[in-house]
């Protein structure tokens, strides 16, 4: 079977889930009968009872009306994920960059010194659809982009084993990580105080995680680790890499995850970014700039800043 499109939308009846056939939404609900399926968590926790039926309907082998996708209001496709965890410094092209040098450090020498995947948790109240108008946060000047690669957990996962981690991926989908990179630090402080760094002001600000336009399920992409990722600011290209650059595969990081807590349905975890940040350039986000996010087998992001 082949893999399935899904949204979250806007409907008549409130806050829809539906699939992408050809050019239309069509509403699972009304596919599989069941009221709780307009609720994407509650879909993710009960997919293997529903995927067969929503790809016959996909096949066309059940047709049924929808809403030309050019006139439906897209929300993110997890309205509200149970966590976000973010996975920092993990491609190689980016840490050359942030080093300051074109050199790159071979994967492998990456590795070593990192000696395992590190995250930190950015609030899902932070997550918008796809053509939202992002406002800056107050104060901030050097507000980041962060094109990646956004994984949406399928199962209730614990300590699992990283050969047998992509078994609990229900999909992927796009997201900016967008960072308020001078909320980082608190400068009035020392840089040796404990309350030097803001985490919460750089990385959580409301509408710093841009999410959409759809989840691809997770059939359709067999290696998550060779696509295409590519992010243009006003149609000029910023970000241009492949996700076969991470330092840590995303079944890595899935498994050392859920060495210490429990990954649930609807937990994304967001897996890093490549070369090509504001930061490396000194050219941050402005008003009124356009962002498009491009990942090979899923789709294109658009966004702006309000």
């Amino acid at each position: 079977m082949n893999g399935l499109k899904l949204v979250s939308y806007h409907g008549a009846n409130g806050v829809r889930t539906g699939i992408i056939i050809d050019e239309f939404v069509v509403d699972v609900a009304e596919i599989t009968g069941k009221s709780s399926h307009t609720d994407t968590i509650r879909l993710i926790e009960e997919w293997d009872q529903v995927e067969e039926l929503l790809q016959t309907a996909a096949s066309r082998q059940d047709r049924r009306p929808g809403i030309r996708l050019a006139s439906v209001e897209l929300l993110a496709p997890v309205p509200l994920p149970g966590a976000i965890y973010c996975a920092g410094a993990n491609y190689s092209d980016h840490i050359a960059e942030m080093r300051g040098g074109s050199a790159r450090t071979a994967v492998s020498d990456l590795r070593a010194a990192a000696q395992k995947p590190w995250h930190f948790v950015k609030s899902s109240h932070a997550v918008v659809g796809p053509e939202t108008a992002v406002p800056l946060p107050a104060g901030a000047q050097r507000v980041d982009w962060e094109a990646e690669l956004a994984v949406v957990i399928g199962r209730k996962t614990k300590n699992v084993a990283a050969e047998d981690a992509l078994g609990a991926v229900w999909g992927y989908t796009i997201a900016n990580d967008l960072s308020a990179r001078d909320l980082s630090r608190r400068k009035s402080l020392p840089d040796a105080s404990p309350f030097y760094f803001d985490w919460m002001g750089h990385k959580s600000f409301d509408g710093s995680c841009p999410l959409g336009p759809w989840i691809v399920s997770a059939r359709a992409i067999p290696d998550p680790n060779r696509l295409g990722i590519r992010l243009t600011i006003n149609d000029v290209e910023m970000q241009n890499s492949n996700t076969g650059l991470m330092i840590f595969t995303v079944a890595e990081q899935i498994a050392h995850l859920s060495r210490n807590l429990t990954l649930w349905p609807g937990d994304i975890i967001l897996t890093g970014t490549p070369s090509g940040v504001g930061a490396g350039r000194n050219v941050f986000l402005k008003s009124a700039d356009r962002i498009t996010i491009s990942i090979e087998d899923i789709g294109q992001l658009h966004h702006s800043i309000a």
